[in-house]
């Protein structure tokens, strides 16, 4: 577990965004890199789509996706 200082105003942001769904900050903050991640990909494959011979990318991009599963804290 580490420390993080943010400021006063991402804090509240953070709270609104946690609501009272008993998730943690963590957790939040996880989601929040994830669908930013999710999005990026959505981008390639959407570009991707315009080339010839595409198959192969849309599958490997699909494989990292898939990597980005759920965390399995050690």
């Amino acid at each position: 577990m580490k420390t993080i200082t943010v400021s006063d105003e991402v804090y509240r942001k953070l709270v609104a965004l946690k609501g009272a769904g008993g998730r943690s900050f963590s957790q939040v903050i996880d989601e929040l890199i994830r669908s930013r991640v999710d999005l990026r990909v959505e981008r390639i494959i959407e570009e991707s789509r315009r080339l010839e011979g595409v198959e192969e990318i849309v599958r490997i991009v699909r494989e990292l996706r898939e990597g980005f599963g759920p965390r399995v804290e050690a």
